[in-house]
């Protein structure tokens, strides 16, 4: 839906997204390397990961290193490779995520607990480490992929509304920090996105969702990608803290 990636906008800078193997995530990447950008794909899944960094053209644009964001050291780690293998650290966004969802009364610890910690303390280990290695470079972007779910709450989504919701408290707080030092943090709330893991909700649930938008349609990856984008570059140059949806005006 959206349009072609604008040259140049990412040239000479390096991209870490998490979560990229797929979905989302891989979208962002692939938009980003179409803006001039390296880009290294951290995910729980190597073998997915380094499909996709083939896809995107090799070691010589794309990197794939496996990563639990759960894990401060495995974050390092990451981003260590995209400083030691690139040159620098440029723009980090937080996109990986899971689901296990259910209603209060049959969700059980561990999953509120696993989702809490993949979404929220990932993002946190993401924006925190990131952050000290770019303001020593006194420059960076760092893009935080909430969800509409964190603005209105979803039914049987208690773990994941609370833990999108906290992303962008996250995600001012860190704004508020870094902006003296040239790092700024944003985050994007996509709605429906269509994907894998939409396309496996059932009909009904779908119909229902579609007819909150009042643009009518469910929205494309690539047009989450090119928000991201937005925010990753130098055209978002005086924004930090903010939120931007991505819904199709769906919960306005």
């Amino acid at each position: 839906m959206a349009s072609s990636t604008p040259q140049n906008l990412l040239d000479g800078r390096t991209a870490v997204i998490t979560g990229a193997a797929q979905g989302i995530g891989f979208e962002i990447a692939r938009c980003f390397v179409d803006a001039g950008a390296r880009v290294v794909l951290g995910d729980l899944n190597l073998d997915a990961a380094s499909a996709a960094a083939d896809k995107l053209g090799g070691p010589e644009v794309a990197r794939a290193v496996r990563c639990n964001v759960t894990d401060a050291g495995e974050m390092d780690t990451l981003l260590a490779d995209a400083v030691d293998s690139f040159g620098s650290l440029d723009v980090m966004v937080n996109n990986a995520g899971i689901t296990r969802d259910a209603t209060m009364r049959t969700m059980s610890e561990e999953d509120f607990d696993l989702v809490v910690s993949v979404h929220l303390k990932g993002t946190w280990n993401g924006t925190r480490k990131a952050a000290a290695i770019m303001r020593e470079a006194k420059r960076g972007a760092i893009v935080n992929i909430s969800s509409l779910s964190g603005k209105v709450g979803m039914v049987g989504q208690t773990n994941y509304s609370a833990a999108k919701a906290g992303i962008v408290g996250m995600s001012k707080a860190a704004a508020k920090e870094m902006a003296h030092h040239g790092v700024r943090v944003n985050a994007i709330q996509p709605g429906l996105i269509r994907s894998a893991m939409t396309e496996a909700m059932p009909q009904k649930a779908w119909d229902q969702k579609m007819a909150e938008i009042p643009m009518q349609r469910a929205g494309e990856v690539d047009e989450v990608a090119s928000v991201a984008l937005f925010l990753a570059s130098d055209m978002s140059s005086y924004m930090t803290g903010t939120v931007l949806e991505v819904t199709g005006g769906r919960f306005m």
